[in-house]
């Protein structure tokens, strides 16, 4: 879940005016603020649709989340290497969102072997030093999608990983976030990555991401990553693996169709859709979601129909959960030529 979800909403705004053709004007940024006006990172973000290097107050997870919305309307697939820090406690990270946003792309129609985000140098905040590659196609349209059963969990994946430390680090984590989730299910694997030399980036750290999927194919997600160097009290890989499996079983039990980070690109994508109902089952809305819903209907006028689902007898079926419906606007990327 986003700490600050407010920091990333001019970014959506940005977006869906990209998409719906939209002029936007965003006055008085910060005006009360002791340092008013745009931050370094947000700038760095307008500049991004133009070229690839990320500022490094913010995790490359901050810039690749919109081209995720963006990406699949292009003229042409695209190919981007973003540079800078992959992995910060703030931003979902570049392994968070290859494990949930891809496989969510994919039930919209969005794949092939030119849907990819890899890993090709990792970067710590606050100094960086990573390098990320994100490939995608490009689709005409977006297919409707009825996603209401999320399915029981059947294994759990993850990545523990190290750079400029130990490699005993990753390891340590792998054992403590074990020693909770064995409790619950017995298929789990959970990689250990060290890079090392060029690869590592520039400063010190570790963390783990773990991914919870279903029978069904829905992929929940969470992560935890150390305290950025310099920046706070440090924390034990023993902790920090415990409490990102403990994240995880909270991210189960909101349950949902769709993990809470990828709340708003399931969204986006219904709503630009082809003129059919779309329908998904999702956890409680986070704010960012809330306020992302509003940003739609002043941009494109299109509203969801919201129904509150109560857990039934079963406790097994966790919290409350949301089912969202509406009727796709019919988005056409008129660059793609039809095939």
């Amino acid at each position: 879940m986003r700490s600050n979800p407010s920091k990333q909403i001019n970014n959506l705004r940005l977006v869906l005016s990209t998409l719906s053709g939209k002029r936007v004007k965003i006055r008085n940024i910060r005006s009360k603020d002791d340092n008013p006006g745009l931050r370094d990172f947000e700038a760095s973000f307008i500049r991004l649709l133009d070229k690839h290097e990320c500022n490094i107050q913010r995790s490359v997870g901050y810039y690749l989340e919109a081209l995720l919305m963006l990406a699949p309307f292009m003229k042409t697939p695209l190919r981007a290497v973003l540079k800078g820090v992959t992995n910060d406690p703030t931003d979902p990270s570049v392994d968070l969102l290859k494990v949930t946003a891809i496989p969510l792309m994919k039930k919209f129609g969005i794949d092939g072997d030119g849907l990819e985000i890899k890993v090709l140098k990792r970067g710590m905040a606050p100094a960086g030093g990573g390098e990320v590659l994100f490939t995608c196609p490009v689709r005409r349209s977006m297919k409707p999608v009825h996603l209401t059963e999320p399915g029981k969990i059947k294994r759990i994946r993850g990545t523990a990983f190290s750079v400029r430390v130990s490699p005993q680090m990753a390891n340590r984590i792998v054992d403590s976030a074990r020693s909770i989730l064995n409790k619950f299910i017995p298929d789990i694997y959970i990689y250990t990555d060290h890079m090392k030399g060029a690869s590592s980036g520039k400063s010190p750290g570790f963390g783990l991401t773990l991914v919870a999927e279903t029978v069904n194919g829905t992929f929940l997600g969470a992560e935890v990553v150390s305290t950025p160097q310099g920046q706070g009290d440090p924390v034990l890989p023993e902790d920090l693996g415990r409490n990102c499996a403990k994240l995880l079983l909270e991210e189960v039990y909101r349950g949902g169709c769709v993990d809470s980070t990828n709340q708003s690109l399931a969204l986006l994508y219904m709503m630009l859709g082809q003129q059919d109902v779309s329908k998904t089952l999702l956890g409680p809305l986070s704010p960012y979601t809330v306020e992302f819903l509003r940003h739609i209907r002043d941009f494109f006028q299109i509203m969801f129909k919201i129904e509150q689902q109560k857990p039934g007898e079963d406790e097994r079926k966790g919290g409350e959960k949301v089912l969202m419906t509406c009727v796709g606007a019919g988005y056409s990327n008129i660059s793609k030529t039809i095939k």
